[in-house]
């Protein structure tokens, strides 16, 4: 159709595209209290298996951003924890939750998606003279004595020293180079940290955690002030919450800059997205015949039709 009714039908059209998408996105951050309320996870650092697996986090998909606003951040070793009030909590694959955190609190770093492995909590402080600490450790005008990990036996210690084998804390495997080492779990040993906040870890990383707690370590850089340190409360953008698997791919085709691209993203993936896109493509060829053939025999129509017929034939006769 061409001409001005067939611009009007097409405008129509992007109109109501348009606020069926907006409607999507106010319902999705009503959902999650955040905007955007999805991201799209760049690299395999999260990913669980390596033909991919839904359920996990691979790059190319999709994943929910749940403000961090709206409930507390529930660490791997609470999680693992018996005694815990959150004990058997899981998110995308493992026991506790998975963040999105900005490094250092620096806006322009790529911010990081990892599961929070555990939190250091200040136990005891005292307050800094001329900005200096004769003991503990200095941040934000106090000096910190002692420190806290929640779900571990560290309670009221100036180093943290904690073995993730079941007994200071829940089981955390190690593989790759960390077990050529000969470190079978998660290990912390005299740990003194700069501040509170949570260290956090790549499910597919090896124990190779982000803040460089672990002996073998190479942790993450900032771009302006080195490794990064535990991850303060301001500065995680939000919880993830579910996957909407492969979806995500199609922007990693056009990413730049220090984006991987579509490099890290699964095989399977690709096969999956193609048979998304064609059944959303092949769905409304399919159902529209099916609804209009029932529209057709519905009684509401056959009477329609007949009434139609009827008043066509009484118009003939009085002409």
């Amino acid at each position: 159709m061409g001409g001005p009714e067939g611009f009007r039908t097409l405008l129509r059209e992007i109109v109501l595209a348009v606020g069926m998408i907006s409607i999507l996105v106010v319902a999705l951050w009503a959902h999650t209290g955040s905007m955007p309320p999805l991201v799209v996870v760049e690299s395999n650092s999260m990913q669980h298996d390596p033909t991919g697996e839904v359920g996990t986090i691979d790059a190319g998909d999709l994943v929910l951003v749940h403000s961090p606003e709206k409930r507390s951040v529930i660490t791997f070793a609470d999680a693992s924890n018996p005694d815990s009030i959150n004990y058997g909590h899981e998110s995308l694959g493992m026991a506790g939750d998975v963040i999105i955190f900005e490094r250092n609190g620096e806006k322009d770093s790529t911010p990081i998606i990892h599961r929070a492995l555990f939190e250091i909590r200040i136990e005891t402080s005292v307050e800094a003279v001329e900005s200096r600490c004769t003991e503990g450790t200095f941040w934000m005008d106090i000096c910190i004595l002692t420190w806290t990990v929640p779900g571990t036996n560290q309670v009221n210690v100036d180093k943290i020293n904690i073995l993730f084998d079941g007994n200071d804390a829940g089981k955390y495997r190690c593989g790759g180079i960390a077990a050529q080492h000969g470190k079978t779990w998660f290990t912390v040993e005299n740990y003194t940290p700069s501040n509170p906040g949570f260290i956090t870890l790549g499910d597919n990383n090896d124990c190779n955690d982000d803040q460089s707690v672990f002996e073998f370590a190479q942790g993450l850089s900032s771009i302006h002030s080195g490794i990064i340190r535990p991850v303060e409360d301001r500065w995680v953008i939000g919880i993830s919450g579910a996957e909407l698997p492969w979806l995500g791919t199609v922007k990693l085709f056009v990413s730049g800059g220090s984006s991987p691209g579509i490099s890290q993203v699964p095989g399977s993936s690709f096969m999956f997205l193609i048979m998304v896109v064609g059944g959303i493509i092949a769905i409304p060829m399919l159902v529209d015949p099916l609804f209009t053939r029932v529209l057709k025999n519905s009684p509401e129509i056959v009477e329609a039709n007949k009434e139609d017929l009827n008043s066509k034939i009484y118009s003939s006769e009085e002409e």
